[in-house]
């Protein structure tokens, strides 16, 4: 399960007739004094006792003490699981050779987010309803960082938005603090309200888009 908190996830086992209770109760009560949880990834194992010492084994230095809270990277933790013998619960949708092809995906994206270097950013755009609308993005050790006093457009009524844009600090359409996202895509959203392609619209110093600074891209 992810978690409120960016790249901790929670680790666990239950029976498999109480698979959807102990979710539903996770992710309405939280865990740990952490809230937020979401099912990822559930499989049905043999030797499930086995499994999970093997689980603790392999990630024990990312392990919050006294509890099944790892600082993991999510989508490694579904490539393991994705990868046991079993019969997969979560995602029913996907079979588990999409899935685990799907994380290792995510995975090398997040390795082209790592190559962006550490500075500001900015995105600059022209909206029909609204006008010009422009903001800044640090980026500092990974993460994407909207900086405080840009103007955010609203999002369409009834239009899917992430919890990322849920949860900004927007008040009369403007970003009150520094908000901290986890991709160059999702500060766009923070922004403009609805999907875009982070690695075009965010450019630096020079103008250029920061996909420049992708593998194989740096020029």
């Amino acid at each position: 399960m992810t978690t409120v908190v960016p790249g901790l996830v929670k680790i666990g086992k239950t029976g498999s007739g109480n698979f959807e209770q102990r979710m539903y109760n996770l992710e309405r009560n939280g865990y740990f004094n952490v809230v937020g949880l979401k099912r990822r990834f559930a499989i049905e194992v043999e030797d499930y006792d086995e499994k999970e010492v093997l689980i603790d084994e392999i990630f024990s230095k990312s392990r919050v003490p006294g509890s099944e809270l790892f600082a993991l990277d999510i989508d490694l933790v579904v490539q393991l699981l994705s990868s046991f013998e079993g019969r997969q619960v979560y995602p029913a949708a996907e079979t588990k050779e999409e899935v685990f092809d799907r994380a290792t995906e995510e995975r090398h994206v997040k390795d082209d987010w790592a190559l962006v270097p550490n500075g500001i950013y900015h995105l600059r755009q022209r909206d029909r309803s609204h006008g010009l609308v422009e903001a800044q993005m640090e980026v500092k050790d990974g993460s994407f960082i909207v900086k405080a006093g840009c103007k955010c457009l609203p999002v369409k009524d009834g239009a899917w938005s992430p919890e990322a844009r849920k949860n900004a600090p927007i008040v009369d359409g403007v970003l009150e603090k520094d908000y901290e996202t986890n991709a160059p895509s999702t500060a766009a959203w923070v922004v403009l309200g609805h999907a875009a392609n982070g690695w075009v619209v965010w450019r630096d110093s020079q103008n250029k888009p920061i996909d420049r600074y992708r593998k194989g891209k740096q020029n």
